[in-house]
């Protein structure tokens, strides 16, 4: 069965196929109430039909089954009654999104095309995912995206089994969280004046201004939406560095002792702006009044705190931070930022959170609790793995999907390493040096799609889409570890029929042969840059 992401076994049973019709129902237990909810919701504007209550061993029926794994199920369809049986509220609605795939592209849409001819085929399926976390980040900080397109973006995720929307809300180029207590970080922080085109600091601007935010209620109903289909978001608050927007709003969270704060905006550029906080504990009262709203908002165990890319010039001309130093009794300017990370990190702890961040944590020590997200290859998460930390392994390399898919000029703004559809689905989460206790350190997988050349969600689209349904196949199957082994040329048979389902989500996909017509014609394409990519 051409199923993405491939489960486990599956077993196309001709002899059991299940027509639905306006007599079909849906029925669950009151712990499986959010798959119910969803599935009858969907297919019902999919179908037309009603899917109304019923009885057990009749129609669609969602059940627990203690033996399973929390987020594995199983189904089984034949005449009359199609079995979706889970270990608990997660692998129910992965089971329900199974369902909905085995009816085919037209059960996406939104309303129905066809009001007959509807029919589960009989099938044996069962499936488990590979890693508990299995990952997208969505930069909303360096371009705002409007909280219906993050809602979009969430149902694209669930519906390729990924779980986790690590949602990067704050940086140099925008503030995009509602803080009640600090109101000029949305008020002042989430706005630039204009924005670069391209990645060398003399490239042209637009000359547009740009920003947007999100209130604590949209951000509450985000959460909520996720939630109901399986996703958990974390939030990313950037400290100290990458938080030029922050100090502009704030000025007082700058190095006023060696630049003018109070002249600083929300920058323009792309790449890592020189000012970070300074490390005063007023700073520290200030982040943690940000982060009490913020946990308020995001119930999920981890918090990421970013942590990486934190120039140090100015701590190295700041009497104020030299004499921080030596009050601690620090060696030096890198161990005042593992200090703040390290503070912080005892501050989530205390209250039952986790602190997650990009590999340059490990640098001067970690606490034992914190998790390192690995992007600047596999030689932090590594570390990280040997040492006992947990791991979220995303190396640029592999999963940043703002990176080119093709050489050439036809790619938009063609910045980063290539990376084809292929490589990504060859990417192997585990390094093979890795024992047996530090491989179960690598608790999942993330893909990273920065925004500096993604204005809209039509670019989040064609950069992420079809790379992140590979990407999903890794992060939730049991693919052979050696990349040369995997079956590529099946996944992208497999992988043609799934285009239609994209079709009809409205997403505006690469074509797995290039470009689009018009991103072709001369004088309209992205032309090659020279210079390095862009860093995080």
């Amino acid at each position: 069965m051409d199923l993405i992401p491939a489960p486990s076994s599956a077993v196309r049973r001709p002899d059991g196929d299940f027509p639905l019709d306006a007599t079909t129902t849906l029925t669950a237990p009151p712990g499986l109430a959010d798959a119910e909810r969803w599935l009858r919701g969907t297919l019902s504007a999919a179908t037309g039909l009603p899917l109304g209550p019923g009885r057990p061993g009749a129609g669609i029926e969602l059940v627990l089954d203690g033996p399973l794994a929390a987020e594995a199920y199983r189904i089984t369809v034949r005449p009359g009654h199609a079995l979706l049986a889970a270990g608990g509220p997660a692998g129910a609605l992965w089971a329900a999104q199974t369902l909905r795939r085995l009816l085919g592209p037209d059960a996406y849409r939104r309303s129905p095309l066809r009001r007959e001819g509807w029919v589960l085929p009989g099938a044996d399926i069962a499936d488990a995912p590979r890693f508990g976390w299995r990952g997208a980040l969505l930069d909303v900080a360096r371009h705002f995206l409007p909280k219906s397109d993050v809602l979009r973006f969430v149902d694209l995720l669930a519906a390729h089994k990924l779980n986790v929307l690590h949602l990067h809300l704050t940086d140099d180029q925008g503030w995009r969280v509602e803080i009640k207590r600090y109101p000029r970080l949305t008020g002042r922080g989430a706005w630039r004046e204009r924005s670069m085109v391209g990645y060398r600091s003399g490239q042209r601007r637009d000359d547009r201004p740009h920003g947007g935010y999100y209130t604590q209620d949209d951000l509450r109903e985000i959460v909520a939406y996720a939630a109901a289909r399986g996703v958990t978001v974390v939030p990313e608050i950037d400290l100290p560095g990458h938080t030029q927007a922050a100090v502009a709003a704030y000025p007082e969270l700058g190095n006023t002792d060696v630049v003018d704060t109070a002249a600083l905006g929300v920058w323009t550029d792309w790449g890592v702006s020189p000012h970070v906080l300074n490390a005063s504990e007023e700073t520290l009262r200030f982040f943690e009044g940000v982060l009490e709203e913020v946990l308020e908002l995001f119930p999920s165990e981890f918090i990421h705190l970013g942590g990486d890319e934190c120039p140090k010039e100015q701590w190295k001309d700041s009497p104020a931070a030299q004499a921080r130093i030596h009050e601690l009794g620090l060696a030096n300017e890198d161990e005042l930022q593992s200090h703040l990370i390290r503070h912080f990190d005892r501050w989530l702890a205390e209250r039952g959170r986790r602190l997650i961040g990009w590999d340059e944590i490990l640098e001067g020590g970690l606490a034992p609790g914190a998790a390192v997200s690995s992007w600047r290859g596999f030689g932090g998460g590594v570390a990280a793995a040997e040492a006992g930390h947990d791991v979220v392994m995303c190396p640029e390399q592999h999963v940043y999907l703002d990176h080119r898919q093709a050489d050439g000029p036809d790619e938009p703004v063609p910045v980063g390493f290539v990376r084809t559809l292929e490589d990504v689905y060859r990417f192997e989460p585990v390094p093979a040096q890795l024992d047996a206790a530090a491989t179960r350190r690598v608790i999942g997988t993330q893909a990273n799609l920065w925004s500096e050349f993604a204005d809209s969600a039509r670019d989040v689209d064609y950069r992420a889409f079809p790379r992140l349904v590979a990407f999903a196949e890794v992060a939730w199957s049991e693919l052979p570890a050696e990349p040369a082994e995997r079956d590529y040329p099946d996944f992208e048979r497999r992988l043609r029929g799934h285009l239609e389902v994209l079709d009809a989500l409205g997403v505006e996909y690469r074509p797995m042969d290039g470009p689009r017509p018009w991103q072709r014609r001369p004088g309209v394409a992205g032309r090659p840059i020279e210079g390095p990519p862009p860093v995080r």
